[in-house]
């Protein structure tokens, strides 16, 4: 055996564990600059710009270095480094001597020597990429203990039980990332845990904590037997080896499956990488003079000021997101309130949960201090890990925070008064889909719902669905249109495709920095968490609390903004959105320049519209009124008609049903324009198909079964999307449109002479030449000054089409001739171009999105480069023949940031969505304007 040096093989020995040819050249190699940046001690190379290249965390322990803060010491390996290692499945040549060259900056500075049997210096080993991925990836702590260090450990500490849960935790950590033991299928309990269970049952006690240091030393011994037996290694005790090794792992779980899933979701390219962080660890498991805790430096659930956050004592770092112990507040204010929500008395609480102000208060102070000064350098809300080793305060990490809606429209508005931002930054702090989560209902309390249990606020929300314990029954439930609520003991980054389709997160342990409630929370999904009086038994798949049990299937509801849990499903009321809401969106609207109006048919969906804040009425859908049960038979009757007088008759009955409806839209859009769309679907929709329905109707028509059946039959289309529809129904039976303008003129002349502002615009549906919408705008205008006529007055509306064909795109310089107004028809001109149909295309889309066929469904976000440049050519085209060519478009990507962003590039007027989706429309219209133009659009006001 090679002779060791303070507890290090020599240089020239240090090669096992680097694969084959990892000293070999190649251009990949030569092509990548500095390797590893180093940080904390007497020197640091990285800075928070090169976040890029050293990854969120790399970044910003650099730059907490560079402030001056206790920062362990440590180093960073680049994204560079990651990709090339992805690419060739080997070190770079040069790296493993410049990791050798850190560890000696490290071992000085901490006056420790890496693998030495006297004074061990320990290292943690974490990813670190440059968009936050929390817990996706792997990380490795404790790593250089070996059956010689750890008894350094033991004199250097003074205490064996520490030394030996070190170790045990580190062959635990590392067994499972680096060498891959871990549960067969998802029925197996995990290996390991079920070795401390037996140790604990063995011993009989309850706890971890309750296991003594010959326990931990035998555990560690077992779980390395463990690992022989199932994965046919012999645990690697050389501390190089097991350098490489975990560097190795953390690199390679960029590639694992949740990190892809999470990536997925969140639109993080797979190109970039992860950085590699090798830090010196201290340790908050030594005593009650020591500690470990996540803060924020404002409160991530509803934006209040002040250092906010959770500790344990005598604890590593994982005890505190894993939930295994009950956390304790990190002020006073907030322990006072957690203790009161848990109905102890104020001696209870302190005895049993004091805060960090009140057992550290030196080091509260120091930690208060280090979080008002990251906010203010990095002017954002910080999420902070820190460590108090035997009484000294360690800087671990600072990454801007996740945070609910809520508390992001509060901070961004509260800074901006604060004067730390500008309004421009205020608007940009928050994504426009997350405003999604505000304009949801909240509980209607007044039917007194049973409540279960109550748990921690971890993210808002008012949810109800049917109980699942998996992410897997989650997923299915959600492919079949079931709404769930995912209930865990604690969820890990395996849930993370579960937690993504469930409408809520149920977890019995875990505080507020948990891995439940930090998730959630990015993705705006409610979680209640740490509802510490669930009894959950996966096994029979029911959970139990307060002597009621809840199986599968059964129906309960969160309020993931009080922590509440309730059996059964509890109705949902409109939510307040406050001040800090009616303050944001006056700064986003001052910013943007696109017009936002909404999709509605009747005047309640308008003043939903309104209230959220529309401009008009982008696309009011006549046949939705068409539909309703006092008129249907009205119109069957139309159909069924068999010459021109008898369909008049039957229209004659529907004029007066469609001129209410547009006297209540137009009087409740006083003022704004109301885009109203012609008679667009088929006959056939409104006939029925069962035998028996027929027979019903036949009779209450007077008509025999036999002749409704054949006009049904005769009316039926292989492909009605592209058949007898929209403007083609006007020219077969011009009568139609006739009926309808009528309606809409009659109603704007009786509003205008009672003193009603209104603006009626009609749109003329699926257009493909402009000889049709010639024609049909002639018969449109006579129809308007016909019905004109009997209020002394001419009133013409402007008239416009809706563009859904690929044609009609090519061809607009021609249509836009008779148009005063197009509308982009976007989920029709989506269909058309891709050959794709709406309503079946979902079986297999998801498939195109999952193998990178398509980057993302485009009935959900617009295809920019297909049906996107159909748009561009037909704005241009439209606009060389009609210079004030007024121009939007209104189906549902009106709503999509993404594809707002596009059509504020590109030109548009205006886009039209559904009502709750007006706001999320109004901020990214601003967003648009602000990356775009980079200073705002034309009303900026700040």
């Amino acid at each position: 055996m090679a002779k060791r040096v303070g507890g290090r093989r020599p240089a020239a020995k240090r090669r096992g564990g680097v694969p084959p040819g990892a000293r070999k050249a190649t251009r990949k190699a030569a092509a990548i600059g500095k390797m590893i940046y180093a940080f904390g001690g007497r020197r640091t190379d990285g800075r928070a710009a090169l976040r890029d290249l050293l990854g969120g965390k790399g970044a910003n322990l650099a730059e907490m270095a560079r402030l001056g803060m206790p920062v362990p010491p440590g180093f960073t390996i680049t994204t560079e480094v990651c990709a090339h290692v992805t690419e060739h499945d080997d070190y770079p040549p040069g790296l493993q001597a410049e990791i050798e060259r850190q560890l000696a900056r490290i071992e000085t500075a901490m006056g420790r020597r890496f693998g030495d049997p006297d004074n061990p210096l320990l290292l943690s080993v974490r990813s670190g990429a440059r968009a936050s991925m929390p817990g996706m990836m792997d990380t490795v702590l404790n790593l250089g203990l070996n059956p010689q260090s750890v008894q350094g450990l033991i004199r250097t500490s003074g205490n064996p039980r520490f030394a030996y849960d070190c170790y045990r935790r580190f062959v635990q950590m590392f067994g499972d990332v680096v060498l891959g033991l871990r549960p067969e299928g998802t029925d197996e309990v995990d290996p390991f845990e079920a070795l401390i269970e037996a140790c604990k049952q063995a011993r009989g006690v309850t706890r971890d904590s309750d296991l003594g240091a010959d326990d931990l030393r035998h555990l560690a011994d077992d779980f390395k037997r463990l690992v022989r037996q199932r994965v046919g290694r012999v645990f690697p005790d050389d501390p190089m080896q097991q350098l490489r090794l975990a560097i190795g792992a953390v690199f390679g779980s960029w590639k694992n499956a949740r990190a892809a899933s999470y990536r997925r979701l969140h639109a993080i390219p797979d190109h970039w990488g992860t950085a590699v962080n090798v830090q010196a660890m201290v340790f908050g498991n030594l005593g009650d003079d020591s500690a470990t805790g996540v803060a924020f430096t404002r409160n991530p659930a509803n934006g209040a000021r002040g250092i906010y956050g959770e500790f344990l004592a005598n604890a590593q770092g994982e005890d505190v997101v894993a939930g295994i112990r009950t956390p304790q507040q990190i002020s006073r204010a907030s322990a006072e309130a957690r203790g009161a929500d848990m109905g102890m008395s104020a001696a209870e609480r302190r005895h049993r949960f004091p805060s960090l102000e009140e057992s550290m208060p030196a080091r509260y102070k120091e930690l208060v201090r280090f979080a008002r000064t990251l906010e203010r350098h990095y002017r954002d809300m910080q999420d902070l890990e820190f460590t108090i080793e035997r009484g000294r305060l360690w800087m671990l990490q600072t990454r801007t925070g996740k945070r609910t809606t809520a508390a992001a429209l509060k901070m961004a508005v509260d800074m901006a008064g604060e004067k730390l931002i500008d309004r421009r930054t205020a608007v940009l702090r928050v994504q426009p889909k997350d405003l999604d989560q505000l304009l949801h209902p909240q509980l209607d309390r007044s039917g007194k719902p049973p409540l279960l249990a109550k748990g921690l606020p971890a993210s808002p929300g008012a949810v109800s669905g049917e109980v699942v314990f998996s992410a897997e029954d989650a997923v299915a439930a959600a492919a079949e249109g079931r709404k769930t609520i995912l209930v865990r003991i604690e969820t890990s980054p395996e849930d993370i495709e579960g937690m993504h389709v469930a409408q809520g997160i149920l977890t019995a342990r875990g505080g507020m920095t948990s891995h439940a409630a930090v998730v959630a929370r990015g993705m705006g999904t409610c979680c209640v968490a740490g509802c510490g009086e669930l009894q959950i038994d996966y096994a029979a798949q029911r959970f139990s609390v307060g002597g009621r049990s809840v199986a599968r299937g059964e129906r309960i509801t969160l309020d993931g903004g009080t922590g509440e849990v309730f059996l059964g499903v509890v109705p949902t009321e409109t939510r307040q959105l406050g001040k800090d809401f009616g303050t944001f969106m006056k700064w986003a609207d001052g910013f943007r320049r696109l017009q936002v109006r909404a999709n509605a048919d009747t005047p309640g969906d308008a003043a939903v519209a309104l209230h959220f804040g529309a401009e008009g009425i982008g696309l009011c859908r006549t046949e939705h009124m068409f539909f309703q049960p006092d008129r249907i038979e009205a119109v069957r009757e139309m159909i069924l008609a068999t010459t021109l007088a008898e369909r008049q008759r039957a229209l004659a009955k529907l004029l007066p049903m469609q001129k209410g409806d547009f006297l209540g839209i137009l009087r409740t859009m006083a003022g704004l324009p109301v885009t109203i769309r012609l008679l667009d679907p088929p006959l056939h929709e409104f006939l029925p198909n069962t035998d028996a329905e027929l027979a019903g109707i036949a009779a209450d028509l007077g008509v025999a079964v036999a002749t409704l059946r054949k006009v049904r039959d005769s009316l039926h289309e292989a492909n009605p999307m592209l058949g007898h529809r929209g403007c083609r129904l006007a020219i077969t039976y011009p009568e139609i449109y006739a009926m309808q303008v009528r309606a809409i003129v009659e109603a704007t002349c009786e509003l205008r002479r009672e003193g009603v502002r209104v603006h009626p615009e009609i749109m003329i549906p699926l257009v493909a030449t402009a000889r049709e919408l010639e024609v049909l705008r002639a018969e449109v205008v006579a129809a308007a000054r016909d019905a004109s006529a009997r209020y002394t007055r001419t009133l013409q509306p402007p008239i416009g089409t809706m563009i859904e064909l690929p044609r009609a795109a090519l061809r607009a310089a021609d249509i836009a001739q008779f148009a005063d107004f197009f509308s982009f028809g976007t989920n029709d001109l989506t269909q058309t171009t891709f050959g794709l149909s709406r309503d079946d295309a979902g079986r297999f889309l998801s498939t195109y999105v999952m193998r990178g066929l398509l980057p993302v469904d485009p009935f959900v976000s617009l295809d920019q480069e297909g049906v996107g440049e159909l748009i561009r050519l037909g704005v241009e085209r439209g606009r060389s023949t009609h210079k004030a060519l007024k121009v939007g478009i209104c189906g549902e990507h009106g709503g999509d940031p993404e594809s707002i962003a596009f059509c504020h590039r590109v030109g548009l007027d205006y886009v039209s969505c559904s009502p709750f989706r007006v706001p999320i429309a109004r901020l990214a219209a601003a967003h648009a304007a602000l990356r775009t133009d980079g200073v705002g659009g034309a009303r900026a006001s700040d």
